[in-house]
């Protein structure tokens, strides 16, 4: 699995009952705050509460172009099992 579907992975299996928002960092080096998302095959929707400095609500991003993901909200570490993590040695 590459990384773009690792992504599409921790999107697609994003528990219903956690909040939809963070920070995705992108590949580009551009940080995106969001407070939705909506996911394709290959790209994912995100919509922010605020505009950019460009006016912009939403923004697509490859999910090949997502370097990293900033969770704003606080879980649990076993919350995460969710998206796919297991605890070490398993």
């Amino acid at each position: 699995m590459d990384a773009g579907q690792g992504w599409r992975h921790v999107f697609k299996s994003w528990p219903a009952g956690y909040p939809k928002s963070g920070l995705l960092i992108t590949t580009f080096q551009e940080t995106i705050p969001f407070c939705n998302f909506l996911l394709s095959e290959q790209i994912l929707l995100l919509e922010r509460d605020k505009p950019d400095a460009q006016g912009a609500r939403k923004a697509m991003v490859a999910f090949s172009a997502i370097a990293g993901l900033k969770l704003l909200d606080v879980f649990e570490l076993s919350k995460f099992q969710a998206f796919g993590f297991e605890p070490p040695g398993k």
